[in-house]
């Protein structure tokens, strides 16, 4: 059965490739290339191509009949998307509009999106579930809140089905080596404190050391990336057995804050990580942290990595493997 993966050459929707194939799927990766890999494309064909792009889109339904749609094409920086909010606008939700137009007039009706808790904005509870309020508060998170409403109204009037899976802070890297995270600009913390330990960077740089936080940080869920997929994997399951639409949190229910990640780093690595203490960055909230209750009920699934230090070894086991000690980025496509 296949399964068309839009952005499943990058970092999580590889991954969600690789649970596909496990779970006897077979996942057709379709992708741009601007931020995925193609060495990342392992379980299913590659289909270069842009989901701005109709024609191919329908050359694509015709070739393949995918019987689902994992989405996980989108730019996702949220700096870029205050300075150049119309590359968001135009990719995020112009694109799956295009999609889901190609969806259904392909009868395709089952798709799971990767959403992101970036659509709550600035939590007012400690830890967030699926009813507190969607107000995000930069361009990347309201194009997936958007998404997410077109989905809504796409299920009431057409009879789709989705699921949008709202996560928190991916992390670490397949545990058997095959695949892992790579990104150009690399923003995430995990991979930028391991790049400091390689000699990459010459130090960390830590925003905010005031936060009402037990130790000044800022404080973040963190859950692994094939924990991610194999959730994606449920909700693609559970749909095709005839499940509701729903949106669910992924994430662990425990957060860590920046030094505690630094601190497994180097627990990890065995070697001393240099920080710098900066400013916190305006919009960071002091903490986010799922509730992830309904995720585990709907979808029968639960995270398998839970302690940091487990998430930061695989990724490190990935990445030094890659770059080496002192030098300079090692790219394999």
């Amino acid at each position: 059965m296949n399964i068309l993966v839009t952005g499943g050459a990058g970092y999580i929707g590889s991954h969600a490739c690789k649970a596909l194939a496990a779970a006897g799927f077979t996942p057709v990766t379709y992708d741009n290339l601007v931020y995925g890999h193609r060495w990342s494309v392992k379980w299913g064909p590659l289909i270069e191509g842009d989901i701005l792009d109709r024609r191919k889109l329908d050359e694509l339904f015709v070739r393949y009949r995918p019987q689902a749609i994992m989405h996980f094409a989108a730019y996702a920086y949220v700096g870029e998307s205050v300075e150049n909010p119309r590359k968001y606008y135009r990719n995020n939700v112009g694109g799956t509009l295009n999609l889901l137009e190609a969806m259904m007039d392909h009868g395709v009706d089952k798709i799971i999106f990767s959403s992101s808790c970036a659509t709550y904005g600035i939590p007012v509870t400690e830890h967030i579930a699926e009813t507190h309020q969607q107000d995000p508060i930069n361009p990347y998170g309201f194009t997936k809140l958007v998404v997410e409403r077109m989905l809504s109204d796409f299920a009431r009037a057409q009879g789709l089905k989705y699921a949008a899976l709202r996560y928190f802070n991916a992390a670490g890297a397949d545990a058997d080596g095959e695949i892992g995270e790579q990104h150009d600009p690399e923003t995430h913390l995990i991979p930028r404190v391991l790049e400091t330990a390689l000699g990459v960077r010459e130090c960390i740089d830590i925003y905010g050391t005031d936060y009402p936080t037990p130790d000044g940080t800022a404080i973040r869920d963190y859950i692994h990336v094939t924990d991610l997929a194999q959730a994606h994997v449920r909700a693609l399951e559970r749909l095709m057995h005839g499940g509701g639409s729903l949106a669910l949190n992924l994430g662990v229910g425990r957060g860590y804050s920046v030094r505690e990640v630094i601190a497994a780093a180097e627990r990890v690595t065995g070697r001393t990580i240099s920080a710098r203490e900066l400013p916190r960055r305006p919009g960071d909230p002091p903490v986010l942290v799922a509730n992830p209750t309904l995720a585990r009920k709907e979808l029968d699934w639960a995270p398998r990595y839970t302690a940091i230090e487990d998430m930061v070894d695989t990724a490190w086991r990935w990445l030094s493997k890659r770059l080496p000690v002192g030098g300079v980025s090692v790219r394999a496509d």
